[in-house]
């Protein structure tokens, strides 16, 4: 990719951008440019990844072909104005920020931009993300296909239209939470059976990693998955029968369906 891409906020979430980029050899380390609040910060950046780093936002504006904003949505109305007359015509914009439409981030502009807005969530930082893109009418089929590989390159991501954005934040965006309760549970079960802590979470974690992989990798569906595993009259489908009577598909479902609905109501 011969393009500079900028970051505006150079936090958590762009940090694992930019070593998706660097690890997938989109882009080499002189061609990103990040910006920070504080010295220690870009410090940092500079370290683990070798990129270029400043303080002024403007500067990263001015040079980017693909910018990120990458800083907290309260930050928008601050960020916005302070380098809206710095972008390109051209400059493709993406905002990882939740809560921020496209059209309130259009209107911050005040002007047509190429623009996505992007929903990765938190196992980006591990190069495992699940990430949403929802361009406006003025990104290019190029330009969204550069932003397809960017945020492939730490994990998988879709092409959704923005009213599909709250049922995101249900199932991708908030769901690492659920699954870290189930992985929880499942490894105090085992300590309630004798196992030592460590390596219960262990157990529980590369089993739910190992039951994705399948669902991905296989392309079943998970309900035959999971008739695969019960044996008639045996020690799965009695765990399974338990699950349903204690209503675990019923208890998701309704708490996934709550997160959607704050996430509309706010």
């Amino acid at each position: 990719m011969n393009k500079t891409i900028g970051f505006i906020g150079g936090g958590n979430m762009a940090s694992a951008i930019i070593g998706g980029i660097l690890h997938s050899g989109l882009a080499a380390k002189e061609q990103i440019i990040a910006t920070a609040k504080t010295d220690q910060t870009l410090r940092s950046l500079q370290e683990r990844f070798g990129i270029r780093t400043t303080l002024k936002n403007q500067k990263v504006a001015q040079e980017a072909d693909i910018l990120f904003l990458a800083v907290k949505p309260y930050l928008f109305p601050e960020i916005i104005p302070e380098i809206k007359h710095d972008i390109h015509a051209n400059t493709l914009l993406i905002s990882i920020a939740a809560g921020q439409s496209i059209s309130a981030i259009e209107t911050m502009f005040d002007k047509k931009i190429p623009l996505i807005r992007a929903m990765p969530n938190t196992p980006a930082l591990v190069g495992e993300a699940m990430s949403a893109l929802c361009p406006n009418q003025h990104v290019s089929q190029e330009e969204l296909k550069e932003a397809t590989a960017i945020f492939n390159s730490f994990g998988a991501c879709e092409i959704i239209s923005e009213s599909m954005m709250d049922t995101v934040i249900g199932v991708s965006g908030s769901s690492p939470a659920y699954v870290y309760l189930f992985i929880e549970a499942m490894a105090d079960a085992a300590v309630a059976d004798g196992m030592p802590r460590t390596m219960a979470y262990k157990f529980a974690a590369q089993s739910v990693l190992g039951a994705a992989k399948m669902v991905l990798e296989t392309g079943a569906h998970p309900g035959a998955l999971k008739d695969a595993v019960c044996s008639p009259g045996g020690t799965t489908i009695e765990a399974v029968a338990v699950l349903e009577e204690q209503g675990m598909r019923n208890a998701v479902i309704k708490a996934q369906r709550a997160c959607v609905q704050k996430s509309r109501d706010m």
